[in-house]
């Protein structure tokens, strides 16, 4: 049985995200298993709006970071300030200390700044000044970027990409889809009266419950052949990581639980590879000279690959 309060998060961000059901089943996977979310697509497609309506449902704390060249580690972390009145130093937190942290257009900012957030995505901690200090917990990091615009960008480190959990992409609506659009927000946009529908404490708890989801053996060893045939592709220079492996059983748990069952299906780590992989892949020099997409050697390895049978 899927849980009520998945329900609602899912019903509420359809209040404002029009005709994207799975796309919005990815982005509330992803929040339920506390793990981060790139998404990129052109401009004006709706990126950083699925964002807001994540940390809206969710409550908590929230803070967008609005990446520029000129965007310094600090602003992003927080730092320590002189209190003349105090006559001592205190430490202003930057907005990484919240539940949910939008991180908009992030290929805009310096390598130096994006490095600033690797501890922060993958230990929901930050250090500043040699002083290491906790995240809130549940902490999310959304980022978006735009594919189409180079100028004054910095491409994402392989380090980094490997942190998020999933790579998404938003893509055009339907006629349809776009003309319910534009009725639903001919007056007033659905997000300014949108609702709080659970908390970062039972986010917490959905978490705990999709990690007790039973993955049979075979299930385990399934998604290690992937992960052993993405390291010996001859199309890719680099292939899917153990953190990878990971965050494949993880997002499998969770879906799972969110389709109402205890157990995790061959079927739905075929449906998470593109989105949990591909973009931690790199491609080899003749691949992407070819064009050579990601998405279609993944393909291939799934089909190359017995899918486990009941016994």
């Amino acid at each position: 049985m899927i849980p009520e309060s998945i329900t609602c998060i899912l019903d509420n961000v359809r209040k404002v995200i029009v005709g994207k059901d799975e796309l919005i089943e990815l982005a509330v996977m992803g929040l339920l298993c506390e793990g981060h979310i790139l998404i990129e697509d052109v401009p004006g497609i709706g990126k950083t709006t699925i964002a807001k309506t994540l940390a809206r449902s969710v409550g908590g704390s929230f803070h967008r970071i609005q990446c520029t060249p000129d965007l310094l580690p600090s602003d992003v972390t927080g730092l320590y300030y002189y209190d003349q009145k105090k006559c001592e130093f205190e430490f202003r937190p930057g907005p990484v200390n919240s539940n949910v942290v939008l991180v908009d257009e992030i290929n805009r900012a310096t390598p130096r700044t994006q490095s600033a957030l690797l501890e922060c995505m993958e230990e929901r901690q930050v250090t500043v000044e040699g002083v290491t200090m906790p995240l809130p917990r549940p902490f999310l990091v959304i980022a978006t970027q735009n594919p189409v615009e180079l100028h004054g960008t910095f491409p994402l480190p392989e380090a980094q990409l490997d942190r998020f959990l999933l790579k998404l992409e938003v893509g055009y609506p339907s006629e349809d889809h776009e003309y319910d659009m534009m009725l639903r927000f001919e007056k007033d946009s659905p997000l300014e009266n949108l609702g709080q529908v659970t908390s970062p404490v039972e986010i917490l708890k959905l978490k705990a419950q999709a990690q007790s989801i039973f993955i049979e053996e075979s299930v385990r060893r399934y998604i290690l052949a992937i992960m052993r045939q993405t390291r010996n592709n001859p199309a890719l220079s680099l292939g899917a990581s153990p953190r990878a492996s990971l965050a494949l059983v993880k997002a499998a748990q969770t879906y799972a639980m969110m389709q109402g069952r205890d157990y995790v299906l061959p079927d739905d780590i075929k449906y998470l590879v593109v989105p949990v992989l591909a973009h931690r892949l790199m491609l080899n020099t003749e691949a992407y000279l070819s064009k050579t997409s990601k998405e279609s050697i993944l393909e291939n390895i799934l089909a190359s690959i017995p899918v486990p049978l009941e016994a």
